[in-house]
């Protein structure tokens, strides 16, 4: 039984819509709701960009239900760890606990705007094991102090924070990262659907933790019109996210995509009015094991039709298909 979820886009909606979208996703009947955290849309396309975290304190006191979570915010560059503890704390306070911090590596495009340069995997990996110690520290209360290889904390600490903590997500691609970060983790976070990763999660983390995927769908009327907007906007998602995370900028996911077809874009992305299309597409998160699949709507001007007809037709098609979930928000508990 599979919890499914709503996207907020950064990249593809401004901030007064995406708070207006979370409230309609959340009369929809979505169970969950996940943001993006970034500074740059993938294609200029997309045509956005705001400021996650203050779209974040809005949605929490606009919405009642839905379980609320970073996908994902980066704390290794453009955020230092100790002020990524601050935010999450002061919205899962506004949230009165729904929220998760989801919590990953990160993307040149969106950090290297620091002007510290892009470091390599490894480096990433020991930056992010450090901000995930601070971040817990912080979260237990009482006064942090830190000195690692990448960053130093002095006497900090939330003054506000929820008196259990904030439940963390880490964003795994392999064995190698399920095998690092399950230890560390409360529940997570993949965008292929690989029953490997859940397998190797289970073992390390325990079955019973939430593990959270993400679809992209291009819902509309007329099937070629779909299939061109996923393909004027989401061509990106073809280049996986080891390339993904390396590109600097738009122009650079503009060049590394100019060659993708739209017929390249629609055999990995259902497009049209077919309800049966879009219930199949996230067929392989469920039969992989995933707990909770977030759909991603292509195209920002779609949100308010697209979410009437998740209401009417795709959420009940849904639920029908893969039964409804015992918890349906993210119900995760922090460590």
């Amino acid at each position: 039984m599979t919890s499914f979820g709503y996207t907020l886009m950064t990249e593809q909606r401004g901030p007064r819509e995406l708070v207006a979208d979370a409230v309609a996703a959340e009369r929809a009947g979505f169970d969950f709701e996940v943001m993006s955290d970034h500074y740059f849309p993938w294609l200029d396309e997309m045509g956005h960009a705001p400021y996650a975290w203050s779209v974040l304190g809005a949605v929490a006191t606009a919405t009642e239900r839905v379980g609320l979570m970073t996908y994902v915010t980066c704390p290794i560059m453009r955020y230092h760890p100790a002020v990524v503890a601050q935010k999450a704390a002061t919205v899962a306070l506004l949230s009165e606990g729904r929220f998760t911090l989801g919590l990953g590596s990160g993307e040149n495009l969106n950090e290297h705007v620091v002007g510290r340069g892009w470091p390599t995997a490894d480096v990433r990996q020991e930056m992010l094991d450090e901000a995930v110690a601070i971040i817990r520290g912080l979260f237990a209360g009482g006064y942090v102090t830190y000195e690692g290889k990448h960053y130093r904390v002095d006497s900090a600490k939330l003054w506000d924070r929820p008196e259990d903590g904030v439940p963390l997500a880490l964003a795994v691609s392999g064995a190698q990262s399920v095998n690092r970060y399950a230890p560390l983790a409360d529940a997570m976070v993949a965008v292929q659907p690989e029953p490997d990763l859940v397998q190797g999660w289970d073992r390390a983390a325990g079955a019973d933790l939430p593990k959270i995927g993400q679809q992209p769908i291009s819902w509309g009327p007329e099937t070629d019109a779909a299939v061109d907007r996923a393909h004027a906007l989401f061509r990106w998602f073809a280049g996986g996210w080891k390339v993904n995370a390396e590109l600097p900028s738009t122009a650079g996911f503009a060049a590394a995509t100019q060659f993708v077809r739209k017929e390249d874009v629609a055999s990995a992305i259902a497009c049209g009015p077919d309800v049966s299309a879009h219930v199949e597409a996230v067929r392989p998160f469920v039969e992989a094991g995933f707990t909770h699949v977030a759909l991603v709507e292509v195209g920002g001007e779609m949100q308010p039709e697209f979410l009437e007809f998740a209401r009417t037709e795709l959420l009940p098609a849904l639920r029908e298909e893969y039964g409804e979930a015992k918890d349906p928000a993210i119900a995760v508990r922090a460590r």
